[in-house]
Parts: C-alpha cells; structure tokens; sequence
C-alpha cells in the first residue's frame, strides 16, 4: 500500500461513523445523498443529483484522455434494530448499517479527496454513489434515469466488504461471482372447516407440505448437478388454532440461480410442481412469482486488471481467487450488464465469532478504511494512468 495520506484517514474515520449514526433506507437517503453530495462539491467535483432519486454521480476530469471509469459505493441502509452499544451507534430507531455501506461510503469519499489532491491520472472519473441496493434496484433505476448515457465508462467497479474472509485480503472472481435471485409465494387455495371433520374439508396444510417436499427435489432432479442453484422455503404459514382446518396456506420461496437458462427452467418447475401437488389433492394454487436481481458476472479483462493490482497492492499471499461464486446477490449485476468491469471482496475479518452481514451486533471494521480507500485511489489511477 503505497499511498499514505493520515490526515485524509481520520477525516475518513470521522465519516464512517458519522453516517452510521443516520442510517437511511433505500430510496428515502435524503440526508446522506445531501451530506455526500456537499463533501464532493467542496472537492470540486462536478455533481449530478437525482438518478435513482437520491443517487449522487461526482465527475473529476484531469488531462486530454477520453478514456473514463466509473467506481461505485453504495450507501443504503436496513430496517434492523442495532444492538452493538456502540458509541456511535444508530440514532434512527429500527434502522443501522448493518451490511457495511457506511464503510464503503466513507472509503469513496475519502478516495475522492485523495484523488483530487493528487490529480495523477490522465482522463475522467466518475464516482457512482447508489442508493437502495438492499432490495429496490437501486443500480437499474440509475441505469434507467440514463447513468451510462450521461456518464460514459470504459469500466465500471465495486467493492464489498465481507466478515468471513482474512483481513485485508482481496477475493476475486472472473466470470459469476453472485447469484441471481427470485421469489415466489405460493397460496394453497383449500375448504375450510372443523379439525373433526377431515373429510368435510380440503386441508391446505397437508398440500402445502406436499408442496415443500417435493420442491426440494427440483434441485436434486432437474437441474444439472454442476449448476449451482438453491431453492429454500423460508415461510409457511396456514391456521391458528388446533381444532380448525383453515381455507388456505401460504408459503415464501427465495430461487437462486446464476444462468438464464437455468432460472427460467427454475420458475416453470416451481409452477408445475406446486400446481401438480395441489391438483392431487383437489385443490389449487395462486403463485406470485416476482423476478428480482440478476446474477453479478465479472468481465475477464477487468478482473485481471483488478487482480493484479490487488497482488501489487496487497501482496500476492492476500489475494485469491473465490473457488465458487456465491449464493448471495446484489445489484451491482446490472451495471456489469451494460458495463465492462469487476465486483470483489474486502476482507474485514476480526475474529471467528464476529457477527454476519445484516446482523443487529454488526459493525464495519475501520482497520479496513484506509485500505479500502487507498485502493480505490490506485485502481483509477492506474487504469487511467498518465502517459
């Protein structure tokens, strides 16, 4: 880590946890998109706000190359209710950062400030700050207010931190790197009637439960065995009391998949198997399928690009290669859908039993920030490097 600017890393510090204070959830980050926007202004940046609502697009031009890239933080929060008993913990009841975006934040504007006192690179950047990556889209609604039409970029990149990998290491992958992911309700439309009465009735309960069991063999029997794919049942609910038999039940589904082709045969055996099930026991089903993101696939060229720095940076022993993508999503996808570029992980581990993402004792690790940051300074100086 060659670049070295303390007095930028306790400013960086202060903003991590300044905005961990004020958590704001997506599509309402009124204040944080107003406090982000002011520090880039008085960075002199050129600032675009608007996309997305709240999104915030910080341009820096410097020399005579066309050449631009885009780096992107996003900046949401999740309806959680923290119980870290920091100091700084937040202030907003049933809200916090509990999936590091204040950290990712902070190390964005701490590397816009790095960037624009240094000015060494030859061409344009842009600084993506996106709202709403928890579950509203929040990167496809930038893109649909015209994020790359106005913001031209030759590549585009993105960061997570993660507690499960060795501090300070850097987890790369070409090609898919997080899954697709989708979700179905499906409603057990029954008769109703007295638990003393079984015959009198159409159980939904029992359906549904058909229904469960023989989902859990679309993975295992119609999917090939070297596609990753998960399938998991994560409500049902049918009934209240021991003696009623109630007129439906209904279950949630989370579908997760990484190639196209693969999420489609996903949905159509979902369908066909709930309705089967629920046609052998006289009854019918109503299924909402809704699509959510799509698979996060990293393009070749800028995943070499970002490994190699990685090795120059970090050192060779703390950059690897993820051995399979992982099952979680995120809406960075779309960007790489119409971008070239390369999504990767942050190592921020502290412990063994430090809490998960989008756990209520979560806190990001600020040993982290000024690698985070200095990194980001080296990757847009390095891809738009001076002649």
């Amino acid at each position: 880590m060659s670049i070295q600017f303390p007095n930028v890393m306790a400013d960086v510090l202060a903003t991590r946890r300044h905005l961990h204070q004020f958590p704001e959830i997506g599509l309402s980050e009124f204040k944080t998109s107003d406090y982000i926007a002011e520090r880039l202004q008085s960075l002199g940046y050129d600032v675009t706000r608007g996309l997305a609502g709240t999104g915030v697009v910080a341009t820096l031009r410097n020399g005579k190359s066309l050449r631009s890239v885009g780096i992107r933080a996003d900046f949401d929060a999740l309806p959680i209710l923290e119980e870290t008993g920091l100091d700084y913990a937040s202030k907003v009841p049933g809200v916090m950062h509990a999936c590091g975006h204040d950290g990712h934040t902070a190390m964005l504007l701490g590397a816009a400030q790095i960037l624009a006192e240094r000015r060494n690179f030859d061409g344009t950047i842009h600084l993506i700050f996106q709202p709403a990556e928890e579950n509203f889209g929040g990167a496809r609604i930038m893109i649909e207010d015209g994020l790359f039409d106005r913001f031209p970029c030759d590549a585009v990149f993105g960061l997570h931190n993660d507690p499960d990998i060795a501090f300070g290491h850097i987890a790369v992958r070409e090609g898919p790197i997080m899954a697709a992911v989708d979700e179905c309700k499906i409603t057990v439309n029954g008769r109703g009637g007295h638990g003393a009465e079984p015959q009198a009735t159409a159980d939904p309960i029992v359906c549904g439960a058909s229904i469960i069991m023989a989902l859990q063999t679309i993975v295992s029997r119609n999917i090939h065995p070297l596609d990753p794919t998960v399938i998991t049942v994560g409500g049902f609910h049918a009934g209240a009391a021991s003696n009623v038999i109630p007129e439906r039940a209904e279950m949630v589904l989370s579908i997760r998949s990484f190639d196209a082709a693969v999420r489609d045969q996903l949905e159509q055996r979902i369908r066909a198997v709930a309705e089967g099930q629920a046609a052998s026991y006289g009854m019918g089903v109503t299924i909402d399928y809704q699509r959510g993101y799509n698979a996060t696939i990293n393009h070749k060229t800028e995943t070499d690009f970002v490994r190699d720095l990685a090795k120059s940076f970090a050192g060779a022993e703390k950059v690897f290669d993820l051995p399979r993508p992982m099952m979680g999503s995120e809406d960075f996808g779309y960007m790489l859908a119409e971008r070239p570029g390369s999504y990767f992980f942050l190592g921020t581990k502290r412990t063994e039993n430090d809490p998960p993402l989008h756990h209520p004792r979560y806190d990001f690790n600020d040993d982290v920030l000024p690698i985070g940051t200095t990194f980001w300074v080296e990757l847009a100086e390095r891809y738009l490097r001076s002649a």
